[in-house]
């Protein structure tokens, strides 16, 4: 079964949009900006069009949505059958609804990105994005939140198993592996693709996982068990007859990432304020054995010296009730039917 699988497995794990939903050109004013046309005049200026060179030698398209209120930036990985055209209205509100800054791209072979898109060229695609983020805009890990959507849900857990300080990962309707999508298999082969069922342990941050409880294409199953296996659980969400592709349609959906976002948010607060308070106490208690050491040495008739307090300080630290028009890229739902994820 082993050389079949995994040809099956290749071949189904990708199906980028046929054509690309967006065209990517260079701006006159200002000279040389690249601007996706089809995205509306009115949101360009509070989004960047990027063209990134991954290890590969692939060039990956991303586009950077601003807020000015972000306190936390996402990287979204999306789905399989959808590109960023698709995905831009969702950016959008995401970004607005989440306060968060948004960076969402496609993968090679995707959209208007080069190369063919594959397994190891997916987590080159998420690694070149993510060191866009740390270099051109200077976004330290503790502020970055992975999202990975589906098939996405494979590069988000390669890179989240392998930095310790991100702020939190995102699962949406995830896989455990490729070939598990195709057969139920209790072990994991060397052939099978994004083996997220071995990483997922390895994520030192919180996990939100996402999935539809009637989803007909990854299994609900995959969720539960990537949750059973997070060492760092938040309440998951499992959407009562959710499917694959229209999870964004119930109200509950923006209403728990909101709910989760503000929570990794003052647990940073917090996480802060401890490590301040400990190095300020750490710093006093040093001052004051200097100073008792000090006064040790010197004649006792000298006046006593004033001790630095060693009192730690320790910071303190609507939602819609209508379902809302699908913002996902379901209008390929017959392509998706098609590909396992």
């Amino acid at each position: 079964m082993g050389a079949v699988t995994s040809t099956i497995a290749a071949k189904f794990a990708f199906f980028p949009p046929t054509p690309p939903s967006y065209t990517v050109v260079a701006s006159e004013l200002p000279a040389g900006r690249l601007v996706i046309p089809e995205i509306s005049s009115a949101v360009r200026e509070g989004v960047d069009v990027l063209r990134l060179r991954t290890r590969r030698g692939n060039e990956i398209v991303a586009v950077y949505v601003k807020n000015p209120k972000a306190g936390a930036t996402l990287l979204y990985s999306h789905g399989n059958a959808a590109d960023l055209g698709q995905m831009f209205s969702l950016f959008i509100e995401l970004s607005a609804r989440l306060r968060v800054n948004l960076i969402g791209y496609d993968y090679s072979g995707y959209g208007q990105s080069s190369g063919k898109p594959t397994e190891y060229n997916t987590y080159a695609d998420i690694k070149a994005v993510y060191e866009c983020l740390k270099e051109q805009y200077k976004v330290p890990d503790e502020d970055i939140i992975l999202y990975g959507q589906s098939v996405g849900s494979g590069p988000t857990l390669d890179l989240a198993s392998q930095l310790i300080n991100l702020r939190a990962v995102v699962l949406h309707s995830p896989i455990l592996s490729g070939l598990r999508v195709l057969y139920p298999v209790k072990h994991t082969y060397w052939f099978d693709i994004y083996k997220n069922i071995d990483k997922i342990n390895l994520v030192k941050c919180p996990a939100l996982i996402i999935h539809g409880t009637s989803d007909d294409v990854v299994d609900c199953s995959h969720g539960k068990r990537l949750w059973e296996l997070s060492k760092h659980k938040y309440d998951p969400l499992w959407l009562k007859g959710g499917g694959h592709c229209n999870l964004e349609l119930y109200p509950e959906y923006i209403r728990h990432l909101k709910k989760f976002v503000s929570y990794v948010a003052k647990r940073k607060v917090s996480s802060s304020s401890s490590k301040a308070a400990e190095t300020d106490e750490g710093e006093q208690k040093k001052l004051v054995g200097s100073q008792l050491l000090t006064e040790a040495r010197e004649p006792l008739s000298r006046p006593e010296a004033s001790r630095v307090s060693l009192d730690s300080r320790i910071v303190k630290s609507k939602m819609l009730h209508s379902p809302e028009t699908s913002r996902l890229s379901s209008d390929h739902a017959d392509k998706r039917a098609k590909a396992f994820v």
